[in-house]
């Protein structure tokens, strides 16, 4: 909430420095940060270093979305303002992919594998991101992983199947809204929807470990096959690398072992192989399982996936009134570090400590006057049956909301003359037509139903994500000469992200924190238009 703005970082700074100043940091009730079991291996013991790839070498040169460096202390630099924003102090900006790769900036990319995301879908402004993915000379190659062909993937010259969260394996970690020390396993529960392909001599599914050893034994990369992460220990099959991660968290975070979990008796080794005995042998092996990871932590192993992960005991997460697993580190309220980086597009350099910034384009440009002539601020929201761009996919869900709409005070609505159910065209000043153009004619009306509440401030519109699709099973799709009717009950309601204002100075994407890289969801103001 408070991040998405222009000016995200500061917001977020000021809340943080209000708890600072009352003593919340690391208090029961207040500011704490996640505490996660380890499944990495690194320097503790006995355990499996997965952080080593036997000959792998190592990342070099600038990133393509220009993070974690200072502009000025590169070859790149040449004054200001650079053709794109820098982000020496954040790690990951997902909007600024594609539109890098539009602007060849910091360089041209010539081929993209993406995995699982919708960014066309996801972010404010996301259609920006589609000439540029249908531009065969901005991107020669473009390959997806996922699941179906969505908003997305659609323009990706090849999708590799990818497998969903049922049938495949995560880490998780925790989140600090969570006091404990926790560490779920995400596992296979069911037999996967795609074939099973052949690498390194191993048979798994098609999915995104598929692809990527696939890739490294035609390559012959290091890193991967015999001895990846040592002397007899492969890197030839998915399981090589989860379950030792999974036998990392069972031995404890400790080098000597000595708070690794129990082992499961020969009931819960019974219980063990007969929930997992439908998996097919690609999957669940328990022969191969246990070659993995050794017979002397096979069984806290098992301890540990029958649990689905490891979770500290709930009593253990306080000590008094303070946290057990404290963040417990220097907290500035002046941050000499960020007053030190320099803004690629202002040149100036950012307050070190929390302050109001207005909204601002990347050359630090106020927005009043993409504000004329449109009064609605434009806001977007998530319920709890629609949370992600794929979720649609399942009808169970549709049947609790089968459409959104516009959210409209009933204030505005009679100010307005506009009713419920009345149909309008959402239009903003970087997006007159309100229309989402997604290529070889293919053009979508940003129109919604209206919907009037008191449950909205006086002034403010807003609508539910995850309606509104134009991909991911909503349209008919050719595949071998056979035509796959879409699912109409998936297009129905309003996704009014291209109504989302792109940045004057940066045409191509959506406004942006200069700082923190986090996207403008809720600064743009539009107008309702009746149909």
């Amino acid at each position: 909430g408070v991040s998405q703005h222009t000016n995200g970082f500061y917001n977020v700074l000021g809340w943080m420095t209000v708890n600072m100043l009352l003593g919340n940091i690391d208090a029961k009730g207040g500011i704490i940060a996640a505490s996660t079991y380890d499944t990495k291996g690194k320097g503790k013991g006995e355990l499996f270093d997965v952080t080593k790839l036997a000959g792998s070498g190592s990342a070099f040169g600038v990133s393509s979305i220009r993070h974690g460096v200072d502009y000025e202390k590169t070859t790149l630099f040449e004054g200001y303002p650079a053709r794109r924003n820098w982000y020496p102090l954040s790690s990951d900006i997902y909007q600024e992919t594609i539109p890098s790769i539009g602007d060849a900036y910091p360089y041209p990319v010539k081929a993209l594998i993406q995995y699982m995301g919708a960014p066309t879908y996801a972010l404010p402004a996301g259609h920006t991101n589609e000439e540029i993915l249908a531009d065969v000379d901005k991107l020669p190659l473009f390959i997806a992983s996922d699941i179906l062909i969505g908003s997305t993937s659609m323009y990706a010259d090849y999708i590799f199947p990818d497998l969903t969260f049922l049938e495949r394996w995560e880490f998780q970690g925790s989140h600090p809204n969570i006091p404990n020390k926790v560490q779920p396993v995400r596992q296979p529960v069911i037999g996967p929807i795609p074939e099973e392909a052949s690498v390194y001599g191993q048979s798994y599914p098609i999915s995104l470990e598929t692809l990527l050893l696939g890739l490294a034994e035609q390559l012959a990369l290091p890193g991967f096959g015999a001895d990846a992460f040592g002397d007899g220990l492969d890197l030839r099959h998915p399981d090589d690398l989860y379950l030792r991660q999974v036998a990392n968290l069972a031995y404890g975070e400790e080098p000597d072992g000595s708070d690794a979990v129990a082992d499961a008796d020969d009931r819960e080794v019974e219980v063990f192989l007969a929930a997992r005995q439908h998996l097919p042998a690609s999957m669940f092996d328990p022969a191969r399982w246990e070659a993995i990871v050794g017979s002397n932590l096979w069984r806290k192993v098992v301890t540990v996936l029958n649990r689905g992960g490891r979770f500290e005991d709930h009593a253990d997460a306080y000590d008094g009134d303070r946290v057990a697993h404290p963040y417990g580190k220097l907290v500035n309220l002046y941050q000499e570090k960020t007053a030190k980086t320099v803004h690629a597009g202002t040149g100036k350099r950012y307050p070190g400590y929390a302050t109001y910034v207005p909204v601002r384009d990347y050359l630090g440009a106020e927005l009043d006057a993409y504000r004329d002539g449109y009064e609605l601020q434009l806001i977007t929201h998530r319920i709890i049956s629609q949370t992600k761009s794929r979720t649609v996919a399942d009808p169970w869900l549709s049947a609790l909301m089968p459409e959104n709409g516009i959210l409209l005070n009933a204030s505005d609505a009679e100010r307005l003359g506009l009713g419920d159910g009345q149909e309008v065209r959402v239009v903003s000043a970087t997006n007159p037509r309100g229309e989402w153009d997604h290529g070889a004619g293919n053009v979508q009306p940003i129109v919604g139903k209206v919907i009037t509440t008191q449950g909205i401030r006086p002034g403010v519109v807003s609508f539910a994500l995850g309606f509104g699709h134009w991909a991911t099973g909503a349209n008919d799709v050719t595949i071998d000469g056979t035509i796959i009717k879409g699912d109409q009950r998936r297009r129905k309601g309003v996704h009014a992200n291209a109504t989302m204002w792109t940045d004057p100075t940066v045409t191509n994407t959506c406004l942006i924190d200069p700082i923190g890289g986090s996207v403008s969801f809720y600064d743009t103001y539009v107008r309702l238009e009746t149909v």
